[in-house]
This record gives structure tokens, sequence and C-alpha cells, in this order.
């Protein structure tokens, strides 16, 4: 029996939340998105300094998509079979995700060699990647229609706060006399550290206060649930009802393919090089040995954090904007402003022309984070949200794996083995995304969904 079979007309409208009941449910959501901050920004340098080949760095970090796309769409489907009186249905992945996560951070700046820093980040991927998709899945189970624009609009605004809190450390740090400058047998700075043992505590102190203030509903048919775990148990389930998700896939879901294909084959570059470009032609400091290389990282951050302002600030006027050219032509044009802020980083070798650049990219993340996720919730059945939620992550996480796998072999040929190049090649990839929208058709439903920001946040 597909899960899908369980039939809607019993289904029960949920009450309206509070504005404080849905910013604790999304809590947690803040600790997730701090630890995602510290990877996209640290990890890569992180790297260098245990002497990791600038060109190798991209199979590094091939830990992120292959989880993933394996982690996601089971624990969506687990998630979704799983029912406790006490613990719930998303909150066990909550905190199994948070304990994973939190142990991997702490660990992670007190790496001795690449191979254990390789292996820290598997499991922080892990971690982060088990609690992420039953946090997405959680909005389509509490909240009602109504209230879906606004448990979206928390979210994303827990997006950009925890991942520009993270950004932000290595301004916050040096206030308590902790130093910018290397130390220690492996030679990562204390601020790098010190951040990361911030992010083991915010992990799991958000995760437990979603856990404690929030209850979660019981599944609408019981009676059809219970049915459903009975004929399908075990992992062999989880995988048949992926297959079943797959087969019955939306056309709106097809068709962005090719616009999330450019998109995550190019964006991982930005998260690998940024700060190795800005140390390099910034600070004149290629090499973590070099003078700078420090303040390349220490500006890094900064461009992460203008990102994720740029991001959250851009979201309020998102359907403003869609309401006048088109759902469909706001996100290409967002696309090409991401593009063409990568491409700006070519002229001159400033900080401030990563700054600008990196504020730019900005605008286009905000269309990146909302637009998708809103199109996907309003073309699937509810009870299947969390699978379908894990599935469309392979969108994200299969051009990440062929971008982790093929750098490697153009970075010297092509390139030049300089990270600026490889931002380029980010900013080109963003214009052919900007293209393939357009081979997105817009149902008349999915034109009636609103964005997950409405300006004024609600």
């Amino acid at each position: 029996m597909q899960t899908g079979s369980i039939k809607k007309s019993s289904a029960k409208v949920k009450p309206t939340l509070s504005f404080w009941q849905i910013w604790n449910m999304s809590f947690g959501f803040l600790g997730i998105q701090y630890g995602f901050g510290l990877q996209q920004a640290n990890m890569s340098p992180i790297f260098r300094y245990l002497h990791a080949d600038e060109a190798n760095i991209p199979i590094l970090w091939l830990a992120g998509p292959v989880t993933g796309l394996i982690v996601q769409p089971i624990i969506g489907s687990l998630s979704d079979r799983t029912w406790s009186v006490r613990w719930g249905r998303r909150k066990p992945f909550f905190l199994i995700g948070a304990l994973i996560t939190s142990f991997a951070l702490v660990m992670m700046p007190n790496s001795t060699s690449l191979w254990m820093a390789a292996s820290l980040m598997w499991l922080l991927d892990s971690g982060l990647n088990v609690s992420m998709e039953p946090f997405r899945a959680f909005i389509g189970d509490k909240l009602n229609d109504k209230q879906r624009d606004l448990g979206f609009a928390v979210q994303s605004f827990f997006v950009g706060f925890g991942q520009t809190l993270a950004n932000l450390m290595p301004r916050i740090l040096p206030l308590f006399g902790i130093t910018m400058v290397a130390a220690g047998t492996n030679g990562i700075p204390d601020f790098v550290k010190y951040a990361f043992y911030v992010g083991g505590f915010a992990v799991l102190a958000a995760v437990l206060w979603t856990m404690y203030t929030t209850k979660e509903y019981p599944p609408e048919d019981m009676e059809a649930f219970k049915r459903e775990k009975r004929e399908s148990k075990g992992i062999a389930g989880v995988f048949k009802e992926i297959g079943v998700a797959l087969r019955e896939m939306p056309p709106t879901m097809k068709q962005l393919w090719w616009v999330k294909f450019f998109t995550w084959y190019g964006l991982p570059l930005m998260w690998q090089y940024l700060s190795l470009a800005i140390a390099r032609h910034a600070f004149n400091a290629p090499t973590p040995e070099s003078p700078g290389f420090e303040r390349g990282i220490e500006v890094g951050n900064d461009c992460f954090a203008l990102f994720n302002i740029g991001c959250f600030g851009i979201s309020f006027f998102l359907p403003t904007i869609a309401g006048r050219i088109g759902r469909r032509e706001t996100h290409a044009v967002m696309l090409t402003i991401g593009g063409l802020g990568f491409m700006s980083m070519l002229l001159g070798e400033s900080s401030s022309v990563f700054l600008i650049g990196m504020t730019l990219v900005g605008l286009s993340w905000g269309s990146i984070l909302s637009m998708p996720y809103v199109l996907l919730s309003s073309s699937v059945p509810r009870e299947r949200m969390g699978v379908y939620m894990g599935i469309f992550n392979g969108f994200i996480v299969v051009p990440q794996i062929i971008n982790n796998v093929t750098i490697k072999f153009i970075y010297g040929p092509i390139l030049g083995n300089d990270p600026r190049n490889a931002l380029v090649l980010c900013g080109v990839c963003l214009l052919l995304a900007a293209g393939a929208c357009f081979l997105v058709k817009e149902t008349k439903r999915s034109e009636e969904v609103a964005f997950p920001i409405q300006p004024g946040g609600n």
C-alpha cells in the first residue's frame, strides 16, 4: 500500500498557532544553520591548514552531497512512518542529528591530520542532514495552509541569522581575547576552534529547546498510519516508498531539474574557494604559511555574513517583484544577479570587491532558498512531505557530487590553479540556471501558492 492512499477526507484542520509557538518549533533550526555556517566558511581553510592541495579540496567536500543523497530520503521516509506518544514524529531525528553534529563540531578543529578532518566532515554532514529534513517537514506537520507562509518565513529567518552569527564569530571572539593567529600543533587558529565549540553547544541547546516547547500532532488517520506501517516494515519498505515517490514525481519537480543542476554544480565552488581566493588576491597569501592567510579567512567570513544578510533582506521583496514580472522570471533575474556578482570579483584585488560581489550573490541565494521549496510543498501530498523533501534534496546533491568529482580535472588546465577563477565558473553556472528557468511551466496551482516570506514577514 502506498502512503498516498491514505484518504484526505478524514484530515482535521490544524489549529492556528501563535507567533511564539511557531518561533519555538523552528528554534532548533537556528542551531542547525549555525553548524552549516561554520562548515561553509571554515572547512576549506581547515583542510589547507592540514596540507590539502587546492585541486583536491572539492573531493574533500564530497561528504555533504553524498550524505544528503543517502540520508535525507531515508530519514524523510522513516520520520513519515514514526510516531511515539512520548517522543513524537520528527523530534527523535532532531535529537539524534544534533548529538552527532555537536560531537563532530567539537572534534573538528582538533583534527591532527587531513584524514581525521575529512572523516569528521562525513560525520558532521550526516548529523546535519539527519536533523535538516525533518525540520523542513515539520512545517507541513504543524501548520495549517494559512500559516505555512509564516512558518517558512521563520525558518528562513533562522537560516539567515544562524549562518550570519557563525560568520561573525571571527569578529566577536577577539572581543573576548581569543586570537586570530594560528596556534597549536595543527596550526588552526584559536578563533576557529572556539567558534566550533560554541557551535557544538548551540546546535544541541537549540534543538532541545524546540523539543521541550513543542508537541507534535499524531497522524491524522491513525488506523491508516498503523496499517501502512504494518504492510511496509523495515528498510525495504523505506526504499519501496522512495521508489513509488520517484515514479509519481510531480511535473513541476521534474521541470526544475536543470535549474537546480546548474545552480548546484556551481555553488559548491563558493564554499570551497571563496576564502582561499580572498587570501590570495586581497592579501597576497596563497598558502596557510603566508602572512595574511588568517585575514583572508576573516574577510571570507565577513563575505558570508553579507551574503546571508542580502539573502534575508531580498526575501521580503520577492513577492512584490514576482507579482510584477512573474515568479519564474523573478528567479531568473535573481540567479543572473548572483552570476554577475561572482564574475565581478575579477574587477579588482581589493577585499571590497569580494564583499560587494558576495552581497549580490546573497540576493540570488534568497530566491534559491525560497521558491523551489514552496513550489514543491504545493505539488505533493501532505502525508508524503518528508520523503519528497528528501528526494528533492537529490536535485541539490547530485550536481554537487558531479562537481566534487570533476573540478580536480579542470582546476589546473581550465581554471589555472586560481581559486578566483573557480568563483567565475560558479557565476557562469548561475547564468545557465537563469536560462533554464524558462523550461519550467507554472501551473495554475503553483501560481496560487504564496511565497514562504511575505512583505513584513507574515
